[in-house]
């Protein structure tokens, strides 16, 4: 007897299972992206007219109150040829001629090269780049409570850094090692993030030649892919240079900046801005004194070199009037965010800001709520490079492990917010609908049984499962099993291939460098 043939409703049901098992497959592919590349608008909350007023504003600030680039003689008389005005080290610009000489070479968005190209990022446009916090003294865990923070621990976020699919960058200055000298510790960072790690990284910018140490490193770690075709250096760095706000640079920053722009490496130029004590209490008038001191900087990168490229980036927290401490996750620094990253937009560079920013010295509800109220407003708003994604505690003082592996997990959240909704035939589901029609549920159904394991984002760390069964487990709360999941994830960590060659010269070049140095803590 002949076979029973389908019918026509059978074979469009195996066929969408087939195409959405792939699509799947596609999915979780689609986890390791180097990049988040948004499919959704950007959450805009000024006009042209607000819009307008702020960047009147700065040149305003630019024009008559000056920014002081200090103890730099040399970028005060490149300013100078500029066409800026120099009056001792106080420095005007005529009105738009910093957004001129940016708007005229300052890439709109840009490729920073990882030693595994696979790893590249790019920065600007409608791309997204998480990196983790940066600068903090102290690590927090479950087991050791708060304590100073080693190379040890750098190695460790590193490590996990590397080990997470949501972020796409390695960092910077991840924590601070202080059981190093101040003036090699950089030396060892560097390697670090070359060694136990294959994803892009930062510089060091606590003095020019750290500055020229990290660019060093970078061309032995890339050889001689170091180069591109007109000759110039990839970009294989971004570094941050932070204002001095309000409205200063001192000759550290301006130091490294130099260094980076003539070696055709990325920076991020970050007036660092605690609203009430270094800019004005409202929202308007940070904005307009963030953008002014962005501009000036970025304007000499450009001098330095033109088509550097560089970043204009946003750090502003409110503080609480009784104390003076610094807040997070309050509704006036997201307004500066929204606003800036609109400014940034329309100056055509990228931006940075944002991440999972809190004041809780511990990862509890405080510091939950307050990360998500900072991190979500960087993603609507549209941020290119987001430093501080994961591990902050403390307003930067403490870099937490529990805290890290949360803010991993809610950054793989944000990957699915911000590719949109799939309106594939698949995503459209619609051959399911006719499948199951009224009545049934869609439990069965071949669209959900090949979707399943892609369905919906899976938290790593929140537990959704019974009571009795939470209780079977141990009843562990979020942050404990934060903490088995890093522990688990340092045990089973293999490290990225590195040329036996490389590791060796770049052993050699810190272990010349270091001998000629004494110990200093400066």
């Amino acid at each position: 007897m002949d076979e029973q043939q389908p019918s026509p409703e059978q074979r469009r049901a195996r066929a969408n299972g087939r195409d959405a098992k792939r699509a799947a497959r596609a999915a979780r592919a689609g986890n390791s992206v180097p990049f988040i590349t948004r499919a959704v608008p950007y959450y805009e909350v000024l006009g042209e007219e607000g819009l307008s007023i702020i960047e009147r504003n700065a040149d305003t600030i630019l024009e008559e109150v000056g920014i002081e680039f200090r103890e730099d003689p040399e970028a005060l008389e490149l300013l100078r040829q500029a066409g800026a005005t120099i009056s001792g080290e106080l420095v005007r610009f005529p009105r738009g001629l910093c957004r001129a000489i940016i708007q005229r070479s300052a890439p709109r968005e840009f490729t920073q090269h990882a030693r595994n190209p696979a790893r590249s990022v790019q920065i600007g446009g409608k791309h997204t780049v998480f990196a983790p916090a940066y600068g903090s003294p102290f690590i927090r865990s479950l087991d050791e409570g708060r304590r100073y923070a080693r190379l040890e621990d750098f190695q460790n976020f590193v490590k996990l850094a590397y080990l997470a699919p949501s972020l796409h960058h390695s960092g910077g200055t991840i924590v601070e090692p202080v059981d190093l000298p101040v003036n090699k510790r950089h030396l060892d960072m560097v390697y670090s993030h070359i060694k136990y790690s294959d994803k892009p990284f930062m510089g060091s910018v606590t003095a020019a030649e750290r500055a020229q140490d990290s660019v060093e490193m970078a061309k032995l770690a890339f050889g001689a892919d170091c180069y591109q075709a007109d000759g110039r250096l990839k970009t294989m760095l971004v570094s941050l240079i932070n204002a001095n706000s309000p409205m200063t640079f001192d000759a550290t920053m301006l130091g490294a900046l130099k260094v980076y722009a003539r070696n055709n490496q990325a920076t991020i130029v970050t007036p660092f801005i605690l609203a009430g004590a270094m800019s004005p209490v409202t929202v308007a008038g940070t904005a307009a004194q963030t953008l002014a001191e962005a501009l000036a900087g970025m304007t000499l990168a450009q001098i330095v070199n033109p088509g550097a490229p560089v970043i204009l980036g946003s750090f502003a927290s409110s503080i609480s009037m009784q104390s003076g401490a610094p807040t997070f996750g309050t509704p006036e620094p997201a307004l500066v965010l929204y606003a800036m990253a609109a400014l940034a937009r329309r100056l055509g560079v990228p931006f940075r800001s944002g991440g999972s920013l809190c004041a809780s010295k511990i990862p509890d509800a405080q510091a939950a709520f307050e990360s998500a109220q900072t991190l979500l407003p960087t993603c609507l708003a549209g941020v290119n490079f987001v430093l501080h994604t994961a591990g902050w505690l403390e307003g930067g003082l403490s870099m937490g492990y529990e805290k890290f592996m949360m803010d991993v997990d809610q950054a793989g959240m944000m990957h699915t917010l911000l590719a949109g909704i799939d309106l594939s035939e698949n995503g459209q589901a619609m051959d399911a609908i006719r499948e199951v029609g009224p009545g049934k549920h869609f439990l069965g159904c071949a669209h959900t049984q090949a979707n399943f394991e892609n369905a919906f984002y899976r938290s790593s760390i929140a537990d959704n499962n019974s009571v009795e069964q939470w209780d079977a487990e141990g009843s562990l709360d979020a942050t404990q099993r934060a903490a088995v999941l890093w522990k688990r994830q340092l045990a089973e960590y293999q490290p990225p291939p590195l040329d036996v060659a490389i590791d060796e010269a770049l052993l050699d070049f810190m272990a010349r460098r270091k001998a000629a140095a004494p110990d200093a803590n400066y």
